[in-house]
């Protein structure tokens, strides 16, 4: 077979070199990460003919997106002849078999053994969570290798605050772990304009982690941080004529919905959360809620995802908001907690100054108090305050506007 070159970044072939049981690359967006964790897993496999290896992602929605795609076409530019087993998340080379498997589905990292493995954007779980199927992947990782060698499980990541990363190769540190870091910036090969877009997009914190790597508190303090009251506070309420944009939340007995209009100045979307709807039993006591207070208006909601699996009167929540003649916009499943928050801080207050998003504080009274009281407990917004529900639902139609509802593979259906 003609020998193929492929062009490494550094800090990839470093995590490739490592002789370390744990090695973890952990470095920004965009910095060759998840590339360099995918080369030495066919590395692996070329290496130990025979042996199977094992690639880990959060879901299996990334292992068909991510894995699927870069794994082929780095077996095709190595000149390895691969099939694709979509149905049992499997890559099979005449060189053995290259599994995958959801971090969120632990209970099916059982039943088979492999000789070295791989763990991809380790900190999206909750750190128990990723403890639990981090023990598991371990287990799983016993086939033995000729000459000796030692079985390897590393990880690649993005670091998401003080989680199960820190805590493995910082706080319980140990000689056979070792970790190395990785900047956005050590990528020549990014898109122009790429940095600068990110640099726009999170506050300076953030940007610690997401661009050069680090740990740093990502949850300290409100989870809504960039709300003040005085300063995002509006005196806009509905208008005839308003079109009218309903981020909504289902939870029986505690369905909430906050409702929005949209304002053009200067070719900017200026967002503005104008009443708000609390504690209705279920969906359509939401519904009935809605035509009573705002009848004659056209009503564009923006809801939870699971909507589509709740049912409601033998129907899904969805639907009904369909039957009841409401366009539905919507995506296939709920962004990342992690994400939704984030679009909702900037756009109370951006990395510029500005200022897209203001609350009526007078019709949001609950709204508003949720935007300011609710904490982070155990790195996630804590849930039993009861602030989460109306969060919720003002953030999808926050992050749904931000996303360009409609041109992003969303569902909107009149």
């Amino acid at each position: 077979m003609e020998k193929t070159v492929i062009d490494v970044l550094p800090h990839q072939a470093e995590f490739i070199q490592s002789s370390s049981t744990h090695t973890g690359l952990i470095g920004g967006y965009g910095s060759g990460k998840s590339f360099g964790g995918i080369l030495k897993t066919a590395i692996m496999k070329l290496r130990y003919p025979g042996i199977p290896v094992a690639y880990y992602l959060p879901t299996y929605s990334l292992i068909k997106d991510i894995a699927f795609p870069r794994f082929t076409e780095l077996l095709q530019n190595m000149g390895v002849a691969y099939e694709l087993k979509t149905a049992d998340h499997e890559i099979h080379t005449a060189y053995g078999k290259i599994i995958m498997r959801s971090l969120s589905n632990p209970e099916r990292i059982v039943g088979y053994e492999v000789g070295y493995s791989c763990v991809d954007e380790t900190d999206i779980l909750p750190q128990p969570s990723m403890a639990d199927a981090f023990s598991k992947i371990i287990a799983r990782n016993r086939k033995l290798l000729p000459n000796g060698d030692k079985n390897k499980t590393d990880v690649v990541g993005t670091p998401e605050g003080f989680k199960w990363a820190y805590d493995y190769f910082v706080k319980n540190a140990k000689t056979n772990r070792s970790i190395i870091k990785a900047k956005t910036a050590d990528n020549p090969y990014l898109p122009e304009g790429y940095i600068e877009t990110l640099m726009e997009s999170y506050t300076p914190q953030q940007l610690e982690a997401y661009l050069n790597g680090e740990f740093v508190n990502l949850t300290s303090g409100t989870v809504y941080h960039r709300f003040n009251r005085k300063v995002n506070h509006s005196e806009r309420t509905v208008q005839a004529n308003d079109v009218l944009h309903i981020g909504m939340d289902f939870n029986v007995t505690k369905m909430n919905a906050v409702v929005h209009v949209v304002d053009e100045k200067d070719k900017v979307r200026i967002k503005t959360a104008v009443d708000e709807i609390v504690n209705a039993y279920d969906t359509p006591e939401m519904i009935g809620l809605i035509n009573e207070k705002f009848p004659n208006y056209k009503i564009i909601i923006y809801p939870d995802a699971s909507g589509e699996n709740r049912k409601s009167s033998g129907k899904s929540d969805i639907q009904l908001l369909k039957d009841a003649g409401f366009v539905v916009r919507k995506l296939s499943k709920n962004p990342f907690v992690k994400d939704r928050v984030n679009a909702v801080n900037l756009a109370f207050l951006d990395a510029n100054g500005n200022t897209l998003y203001y609350c009526n504080t007078d019709k949001c009274p609950v709204y508003t108090e949720a935007l300011e009281k609710q904490t982070y407990k155990n790195g996630e917004p804590d849930k039993l305050s009861g602030f989460d529900h109306i969060t919720e639902a003002g953030g999808y139609f926050i992050y749904y506007d931000k996303k360009g509802v409609g041109s992003w593979g969303g569902s909107s259906t009149a």
